[in-house]
C-alpha cells in the first residue's frame, strides 16, 4: 500500500485554507498533514475503509481451508476436521497468516488466538501461531454474543439477563414512583435491547434458558405502579406488551422477510431451499413459492438453528404478508395476527 500524503481533488475555489472551506469556527482547530507510514489510523472517517483495504487480500491464505470470515479487526479461520491432512491444512493457513502479518506489518496478538474445538467427535489437535500453541476454550465472545463448544445459547442468555437485572435495578432505584408509562418506556428503552441484542442468532429453545430471560421482564412488569391484573399474562394484556418469546418469533419473522426479499446483502439459498425452486418436488408443503423446505436433522442444535427453527412459523403466515412490499407493511400485517404470537 503506497503512501497517502495528500488528496488534491478538492476546488478551494478563492477559500484562503482549509478550515475557512469546511466553514470551520473561527476558534476551532484542525490537525496538519501527515505521511502515512504504516497501518490506518484509528478513529478518521474513512479508516475502516482503509483498514478492509489494507487487509483484503489476506483471504489469499485461505484457500486450503473451509472459511475465514473478517469483521473489522477480527478474524476467524475454520475448516472441519476429518484427518491429519485437514488439520495440516489449517496449520498451514496459520503460518500464512503469521508471514502476511510480517510482510505487511500487520502482526496478530497472539496471546488474543484462540482455538475453539467443535463438534462431539472432534480430534481436538493442537495448533500454533509463530511458534505459540494457542489456548484452546470452550466458551468465546464475539461481536456482543457468548459462545459455548456446544453451541448452546446457555451462556448468552445467563449473560443478556444478568446485564438486564443490573440496569433494572438502577432504574428502580432511581423512580420511587413507577408511572406505568414512564417505567414501561423506560424498561423498553434500557433494559429489553440487552435481552434482545442480535436474538435470532442466539434465540433460546431450552425452557430453562426462555425463563431465565423472562424473568426479568415478569420482575420489572410487577415493579410498575397501579397495574389491576394479578398473572403475568394480564398484566402484559393490560400494558399491550408482547412476551419475550413472542418477540423472539416477531424477529425471526422479520430477519425471513428480510432474506426472502433481498433486504440483506446475501444469497438467500445459503440459508433456505424455497417452495419457487425448479427442482423441487411438488407438495403441500409447496403450494406457496415462498414457503420454506424444512429438512430432517439429527441433533437439538440444527434442529433449533435459525435456517430450521423458521420454517414452520413461516409457512403458517398468509401469502400476502409473505409477500409484503416492504419491511413496514410486513410488520404492520404480522401484528393484526396474534394467533401467530403463540
Amino acid at each position: 500500500m503506497q503512501n497517502l500524503k495528500k488528496i488534491h481533488d478538492i476546488d478551494f475555489h478563492d477559500c484562503q485554507n482549509l478550515a475557512e472551506f469546511i466553514n470551520i469556527h473561527p476558534k476551532g482547530k484542525f490537525s496538519g498533514w501527515t505521511i502515512v507510514e504504516s497501518g490506518v489510523p484509528q478513529g478518521s472517517v474513512l479508516g475502516p475503509l482503509g483498514f478492509i483495504v489494507y487487509i483484503n487480500d489476506v483471504d489469499g491464505c485461505a484457500t486450503d481451508i473451509t472459511t475465514m470470515k473478517k469483521f473489522a479487526d477480527d478474524t476467524k479461520a475454520a475448516n472441519r476436521i476429518r484427518n491429519e491432512q485437514d488439520k495440516m491444512n489449517l496449520q498451514q493457513c496459520l503460518d500464512k497468516l503469521v508471514k502476511w502479518a510480517e510482510e505487511w506489518d500487520m502482526q496478530f496478538n497472539i496471546n488474543k488466538c484462540k482455538v475453539m474445538h467443535l463438534g462431539r467427535h472432534n480430534l481436538k489437535y493442537s495448533y500454533t501461531m509463530n511458534g505459540v500453541e494457542l489456548k484452546s476454550v470452550e466458551e468465546e465472545t464475539d461481536v456482543g454474543i457468548k459462545l459455548a463448544h456446544n453451541l448452546k445459547p446457555g451462556l448468552q442468555c445467563a449473560a443478556a439477563a444478568g446485564k438486564a437485572k443490573f440496569v433494572l435495578s438502577q432504574v428502580s432505584r432511581a423512580f420511587h414512583f413507577r408511572d406505568k408509562s414512564v417505567f414501561l418506556n423506560l424498561y423498553k428503552q434500557f433494559v429489553r435491547p440487552h435481552l434482545e441484542f442480535c436474538v435470532p442468532v442466539w434465540c433460546p429453545w431450552q425452557e430453562g434458558d426462555k425463563l431465565v430471560l423472562e424473568k426479568v421482564q415478569m420482575k420489572a412488569v410487577t415493579m410498575i405502579s397501579g397495574l389491576q391484573s394479578k398473572e403475568y399474562e394480564d398484566k402484559l394484556k393490560e400494558l399491550n406488551l408482547q412476551s419475550l418469546q413472542e418477540r423472539r418469533i416477531r424477529y425471526d419473522m422479520m430477519q425471513v422477510f428480510k432474506l426472502m426479499h433481498n433486504y440483506d446483502d446475501v444469497d438467500r439459498r445459503q440459508f433456505f431451499q424455497t417452495a419457487g425452486e425448479e427442482s423441487v418436488r411438488v407438495t403441500r408443503q409447496s403450494s406457496d413459492a415462498l414457503n420454506i423446505l424444512t429438512t430432517r436433522c439429527k441433533t437439538e442444535v440444527r434442529r433449533n438453528f435459525f435456517t430450521n427453527r423458521v420454517a414452520e412459523n413461516w409457512n403458517k403466515l398468509p401469502e400476502n404478508i409473505k409477500g409484503a412490499g416492504n419491511i413496514k407493511t410486513f410488520k404492520s400485517l404480522y401484528d393484526k395476527i396474534p394467533e401467530q404470537h403463540q
